[in-house]
Order: structure tokens, then sequence, then C-alpha cells
């Protein structure tokens, strides 16, 4: 049961029922509408990263799955994996991303961004080794954005996890 339910259609904005138009009525943003400015926000930043950004969408889809199972959160796992399958990523890793690092035999530069939002969620820093495998595969601006991607994901997974945001019926 939702903390906060989603939005009613009947008091959607034009705002919102453009989001709608093109992603179906998701919880995550029927649920945050009710803030608008927030909303509004929330959705400027995660719109660059997840659509404009500048990482390739295989790696930007094991960060946020790494940050769903860290975050244990259903809503972004449920959503994430489908999109992780559509950017390349096999059923074999996506089923990886939940386990320890050594259950898998990840390359090292895969394995760098996994170690990173590892390092994210359980110091709040990616450490000095993994920062210098990640600078040696990303650029100045991937990297702030890799580290910007981990920390939306886990804001979003707070709120979701929080919120009580569920998955849309699944039928």
């Amino acid at each position: 049961m939702p903390r906060i339910p989603p939005l009613p259609e009947e008091a959607w904005t034009d705002e919102l029922r453009a989001v709608v138009s093109a992603t179906g009525p998701l919880h995550v943003f029927t649920t945050l509408a009710r803030h608008p400015d927030l909303f509004r926000a929330w959705l400027g930043l995660g719109t660059k990263l997840l659509t404009e950004g500048l990482l390739d969408g295989r790696v930007r889809e094991m960060a946020i799955l790494r940050v769903a199972h860290h975050r244990r959160s259903e809503y972004e796992w449920f959503h994430h994996s489908a999109l992780g399958l559509q950017e390349g990523l096999t059923e074999d890793e996506v089923a990886a991303l939940r386990r320890d690092l050594d259950a898998h035999p990840w390359d090292e530069a895969d394995r760098a961004v996994l170690a990173a939002a590892d390092e994210l969620h359980a110091d709040g820093a990616v450490g000095d080794a993994t920062w210098a495998a990640l600078a040696a595969r990303f650029d100045e601006r991937e990297l702030i954005e890799l580290v910007l991607l981990v920390g939306f994901y886990q804001l979003t997974a707070f709120a979701l996890n929080s919120l009580g945001v569920e998955v849309e019926d699944r039928s």
C-alpha cells in the first residue's frame, strides 16, 4: 500500500500529461508530481542522465541496477532490468548485479563501474584505486556524470521506498 498514492488522472497537470504520454502512467511520475516544483527539478536531472547523458546506456543501466540492488528498490529494479536488457546487458549480467562482484567474470572496466557504485553506497565516495580504473576509461565529464547518476538513483530509491511507490500492474 503506497504511503502517498499516485495522483489521480483528473488532477494531472499538462506537464505530467506530457510525461505520461511518452512513458505511460508510471507511478514514479504520478506520485512525485504531487510536489510539482520538486517533480520538475527531479525530472530535469533524471531526463538529462537517462536520455541525454554521455555514458553508454549499458554502463548507465549497470550502475542504476547496482543502486537498485543496494537500496532494495523493487521499483527501480523492475523498470531498469528491462532497460538494461535493451541496452545490451545479458540476463546473466542483470542477475549478477544482485551478487558479489566476484560471483561474475566482469571485465576490468565493468568491475570499476560496479565498484564505484558499491563504494558510493558504502562510503559515500569512490576510492582512489577505483577512481584510477574509472579514469582510464572515462573522461572528466563522464566521471562526474557517473557519480551524479549513482547519487540521483540513490535519491530516487530513497523516495520510492519511503513513499511506498508500487510497481505498476505487471499483467
